[in-house]
């Protein structure tokens, strides 16, 4: 139990404590701060694939905008 942020989220429960133990049991955790160790984890992973992701779609923009811009047109007076 070293990492602060997760003692600090549970710290901060209060009322809702009960609800999380209960959670993480349910779903197969040995304790609180697996539980949410996991599920920061999880958070983490999840922005890191929707950056990629507007990352690439960032990428095409711009080739398709460059490809644009890079077509000839059909006549040379132009």
């Amino acid at each position: 139990m070293n990492n602060q942020q997760i003692l600090d989220i549970i710290s901060n429960l209060k009322g809702r404590r009960n609800y999380e133990e209960k959670r993480a049991a349910k779903l197969g955790f040995n304790s609180l701060y697996d539980y949410l160790e996991a599920k920061i984890i999880k958070k983490n992973s999840e922005i890191e694939e929707k950056n990629k992701l507007l990352d690439n779609i960032a990428i095409k923009k711009e080739i398709l905008k460059n490809n644009k811009l890079n077509k000839e047109k059909s006549c040379k007076c132009c």
